[in-house]
């Protein structure tokens, strides 16, 4: 990780951020099937649209040799909307780094409390940073059924 840099994400890496999230799906290690994960997202966000989404949101990235390689994302109101890293990036503590400073951000913002839908590979990455369970809970997509979990995190 001598390269690695963590920062804010700008308009202009709304495509890198795109391709993180389809490769986080599509070839990292997964609890989900292939047509689940085809369902989930069957290619790569972006464009305007996608931009957009990003843009209502403070996101941080990890980047490593010019290549994304993770990113979350918060909602002003304490959501953790996004959070995926790259299949060959897992295991490398990146979501932890990011976790940290977007919790510090949340704190700084006066959130009392964070939350997020985590699917079933980023329910233990939530757990490490302190994240309970609030329920389980399965959600259809595309004829596919995609269990998750509702979490949350009451912050200091």
């Amino acid at each position: 990780m001598t390269d690695l840099k963590i920062r804010p994400a700008q308009g202009q890496d709304a495509d890198a951020l795109g391709e993180v999230m389809f490769d986080a799906i599509h070839k990292g290690v997964s609890k989900y099937t292939e047509a689940q994960r085809a369902a989930w997202q069957s290619s790569p966000n972006s464009g305007a649209k996608w931009a957009q989404r990003l843009a209502q949101q403070d996101v941080w990235m990890a980047v490593e040799a010019g290549t994304a390689l993770a990113f979350l994302t918060l909602r002003n109101d304490g959501y953790v909307d996004m959070a995926f890293v790259r299949g060959e990036a897992q295991g490398r503590g990146l979501f932890r780094r990011l976790y940290q400073m977007l919790e510090k951000s949340a704190q700084d913002a006066g959130h009392g409390r964070l939350w997020t839908h985590a699917s079933l590979m980023a329910q233990p990455a939530f757990l490490a940073v302190g994240f309970r369970v609030i329920r389980h809970e399965s959600v259809a997509r595309l004829g596919e059924t995609l269990d998750r979990a509702e979490m949350e995190k009451a912050l200091q």
